[in-house]
């Protein structure tokens, strides 16, 4: 649900007024917005960076990135990270009176999606052309991603969705190692699992058909592959995984997968073992903080960076830190 005028006015001068982002980056990301009794406060605002989504984009930060490390900030949905990215923007050029704590400067996260959503006032129109720019071959294009003439202050995922980046196969040895056993449909947490549930659900994905073009589109250097229909895309799609014995092609046929096919309701069936007596959904968020901290912080040379999209965010972002 998009913000009111008002209402985002008061996000933005909830966010410029926190102490914390005094010459620090931010970085806003989709994620719930914390309130107290039904209302946003500062105080709320000061803790959000403990909560889901910034919490899985904090503890990304790369493990030997020690000083003025980002802020993070949750701002609902898609189309209310963009615009308050922009009326930040506007506020801090109108503040001649030095009211706010001005950040050093100031990005944006968001789901790449299945549907095209609209950026207004930015070189790129929407998600999909910074997709295009960002990514090339479901790996980062660090020619356009990393050009200093031209920053991109407004980053989409290279998958589908972030919880993707949870299912991704490196994060199998997370899951095997994982203090309290997670599970998917009563069983033992096996990545490839969820993937061949993932394929054969494809003709179910109702955002899938209606965008299935635009989909193909991010997957068509994928050899192989039939993207006639959407029932022959599952169709070779399975068969290309189950026959292939090569683990790049595997890597390949997966990342092609979870930039297609959403990945949010399947992290959403990962439950943990008896052992757990707290909420489920407590423990996805620690077991995705694990992932973070456990994988994603350490991919710090360039090549993981370019391969598993997060760091190399975060190698962009260092430069202005």
């Amino acid at each position: 649900m998009s913000f009111s005028e008002k209402e985002l006015k008061q996000h933005c001068e909830i966010i410029l007024k926190q102490r914390k982002i005094r010459n620090k980056i931010i970085v806003l990301c989709e994620g719930v917005i914390p309130r107290e009794q039904g209302r946003p406060s500062p105080q709320s605002y000061g803790r959000m960076d403990t909560l889901p989504d910034s919490n899985f984009y904090k503890a990304c930060i790369p493990s030997n990135w020690r000083n003025s490390r980002p802020e993070f900030f949750n701002c609902g949905d898609c189309n209310n990270v963009a615009n308050t990215y922009f009326t930040l923007l506007e506020m801090l050029e109108e503040d001649t009176g030095n009211q706010y704590f001005h950040p050093r400067k100031i990005f944006a996260i968001v789901d790449l999606d299945i549907q095209i959503r609209p950026i207004y006032n930015y070189r790129f129109s929407n998600t999909q052309e910074i997709f295009c720019s960002l990514y090339d071959k479901i790996k980062i294009n660090e020619a356009n991603a990393d050009n200093d003439q031209e920053t991109h202050e407004i980053l989409v995922t290279g998958l589908i969705h972030k919880e993707a980046y949870f299912l991704v196969p490196a994060i199998q040895s997370i899951f095997d190692g994982y203090s309290i056993q997670p599970l998917y449909k009563d069983s033992e947490l096996l990545l490839e699992n969820i993937y061949l549930a993932m394929s054969q659900d494809l003709c179910l994905d109702a955002d899938l058909k209606a965008n299935f073009a635009i989909a193909c589109s991010r997957i068509n250097h994928c050899t192989g592959l039939d993207f006639s229909g959407i029932d022959k895309l599952k169709d070779s799609w399975i068969s290309e995984f189950q026959n292939t014995t090569d683990e790049n092609r595997k890597h390949e046929l997966i990342f092609s997968l979870l930039t297609t096919r959403k990945a949010k309701e399947y992290w959403h069936q990962v439950q943990p073992s008896d052992e757990w007596s707290r909420d489920i959904s407590v423990y996805r968020d620690q077991l995705s903080l694990e992932i973070a901290r456990d994988f994603y912080a350490k991919q710090i040379d360039d090549e993981a960076a370019v391969k598993y999209h997060i760091p190399y965010f975060f190698k962009m972002l260092r430069k202005f830190a």
